[in-house]
């Protein structure tokens, strides 16, 4: 299929190509909807390789299923639509994702927990298309707070919430997107902003980061590694606020409050020698961690260190140990300063 001379063709000629078996055409229709499916998919699972699996499942299904597509004008809520059900097909398979701070007392034996993960911002970049407002709330919506408490309602409350909430739709489409009732819609969506407002904090990450301003982010990130790389206990328990928790997943572990907090960072800071390099997850700041290795020579990763601020003070940590690092864009080990 070819454009017109000097533009792109349209979606309507994208979708006409597509349902023809041009399969090119399908890749660049559904391509600038990819990343936002994928947002979509990690709120809903709370892992970013779940929602990985559950994008590239809905895309195959949509390009098999291309001819069903009743063309209202967008193709976008009909991959919402498969997007959605993908991901409760997967959370019945794989059940809930959780920290270690919230973890239930019922459930799946600890050996079998699906740990939440977090969400490089780097995957963020299809939201400067939207317009500020809807570029805050969909940044907020992967904050991984929400995301927890996300975890918390039932697979459906969830993407009503989702639905409704962070992408938008009107009562009657979420209701035609999940084939149910407006009636239903309405009452999933209630229940599920009242789980939510219960377990989320009073104010955004995003919104104490905008408060904080670029320059006093950079100080907090710069005072907190400097005191991580110099061993100084005591600065980063100052920076805590008294009823500061730790968490490091997968291990269960975690303290509560600044004592209980210090006695731990005694340990772990002062038996190691330790490198940080800040970076962005979930809309927070975050550190790659990085532990001096003898017989390596070299700094290796120790975990993702993803921090929430209540005003310039740290009011949790949780150290994502198994992170990826090259999906932060984080080096795989850093070498000893000559």
């Amino acid at each position: 299929m070819r454009a017109e001379p000097g533009g792109e063709p349209s979606a309507t000629e994208l979708l006409t190509a597509a349902r023809a078996g041009d399969g090119d055409a399908f890749g660049r229709l559904v391509r600038p909807l990819r990343d936002e499916l994928r947002a979509h998919c990690y709120r809903m699972l709370g892992s970013v390789h779940d929602a990985e699996d559950a994008v590239q499942e809905a895309l195959d299904r949509a390009w098999r299923s291309l001819e069903r597509f009743e063309d209202h004008g967008s193709i976008r809520p009909w991959l919402y639509k498969i997007a959605t059900n993908r991901s409760l097909t997967l959370i019945e398979r794989r059940g809930r994702r959780e920290l270690p701070t919230d973890l239930s007392s019922e459930g799946a034996p600890l050996a079998e927990r699906a740990w939440l993960e977090p969400y490089p911002d780097q995957l963020m970049g299809w939201t400067a298309r939207l317009s500020p407002e809807d570029r805050v709330v969909a940044r907020e919506s992967v904050e991984l707070a929400f995301v927890a408490a996300l975890q918390h309602l039932s697979p459906r409350q969830r993407a009503v919430l989702l639905l409704r909430d962070v992408l938008g739709y009107a009562a009657g489409e979420v209701a035609e997107l999940m084939d149910t009732t407006v009636a239903a819609v309405n009452s999933a969506l209630q229940r599920a902003r009242t789980v939510v407002a219960d377990l989320r904090p009073e104010n955004s990450q995003l919104r104490t980061l905008d408060a904080l301003g670029d320059a006093a982010q950079r100080e907090v990130a710069k005072r907190y590694l400097a005191a991580w790389e110099v061993g100084d206990v005591d600065v980063i328990v100052a920076m805590l606020t008294e009823d500061a928790r730790y968490s490091m997943p997968p291990l269960t572990a975690w303290y509560a409050g600044r004592d209980a907090v210090r006695e731990f960072l005694v340990e772990a800071v002062l038996q190691h020698r330790w490198r940080f390099l800040p970076v962005r997850a979930n809309g927070q700041l975050a550190f790659g961690t990085y532990r001096w290795d003898g017989e390596r020579l070299a700094y290796v990763p120790a975990g993702l260190d993803l921090l929430t601020l209540r005003g310039d003070r740290v009011a949790e940590v949780v150290s994502f140990l198994d992170a990826h690092f090259p999906d932060f864009g984080l080096p795989a080990q850093l070498a000893e300063e000559p």
